[in-house]
């Protein structure tokens, strides 16, 4: 038998696995995966909230993960790829964004562009950006969707920084503090991240019951 034959064969790259994709590319996967699910249309299934929640398990020293990465690295990989992929598609969305909406067969995507519509309609330009990055798929069409209702440059790059910073932070520190603090937290790590994506759904669940009080209350004045 050669030594070629009897050689192991690479395996796949889950996309849509975070220990798969962290195992494979270590930080760097980090920051390509969140520029393509926050800046480009066709990254809308990508794992956002699970690569950054396991990355920071996989930051605790002595974690049983498929590699093990640097809290610091891991950090400005997420904050960097969060921010460049979301100014990204917003100049996708003014160069024609609501075009490449319309032209998509996707029907998760068009209902994440009429959320996000929705979002920025209700709550504001500001606000509405920084709920987006909490939510999955939405956070992927607001960006293009708001270059294309030509929200300000300035406004829409402030508060996206604001949004990008808290969530990418927020959840890497969240992954390492659960590891720092539990022995072999990652033997549970499915059901987890599960609860990591229905915890990242709170923000804009508390602002919608928040935004229906006001509306009756005014209903009823």
């Amino acid at each position: 038998m050669s030594v070629l034959s009897s050689a192991p064969l690479p395996q796949a790259v889950n996309l849509l696995d975070a220990g798969s994709l962290l195992g494979t590319f270590g930080a760097l996967g980090i920051a390509v995966v969140l520029f393509a699910e926050t800046g480009l249309l066709v990254g809308f299934f990508l794992p956002g909230d699970s690569l950054l929640f396991t990355a920071g398990l996989f930051c605790v020293p002595g974690a049983h993960g498929p590699v093990e990465l640097s809290l610091p690295q891991v950090l400005m990989a997420s904050v960097a790829g969060a921010l460049i992929g979301a100014q990204a598609g917003y100049w996708i969305g003014r160069r024609g964004g609501r075009a490449l909406l319309a032209r998509s067969g996707s029907g998760r995507l068009r209902e994440g562009a009429a959320r996000a519509e929705e979002l920025l309609g209700k709550y504001g330009h500001g606000r509405a950006i920084v709920l987006a990055r909490f939510v999955p798929v939405v956070r992927t069409v607001l960006n293009p969707l708001a270059g294309a209702l030509d929200v300000p440059v300035r406004v829409f790059t402030l508060w996206q920084a604001v949004g990008g910073v808290v969530w990418t932070v927020g959840l890497v520190l969240a992954g390492y503090g659960l590891g720092s603090s539990v022995p072999n937290v990652d033997r549970y790590l499915l059901p987890i991240v599960a609860l990591v994506v229905a915890v990242s759904l709170v923000p804009l669940a508390a602002e919608l019951i928040r935004a229906r009080r006001t509306t009756e209350g005014d209903t009823h004045r």
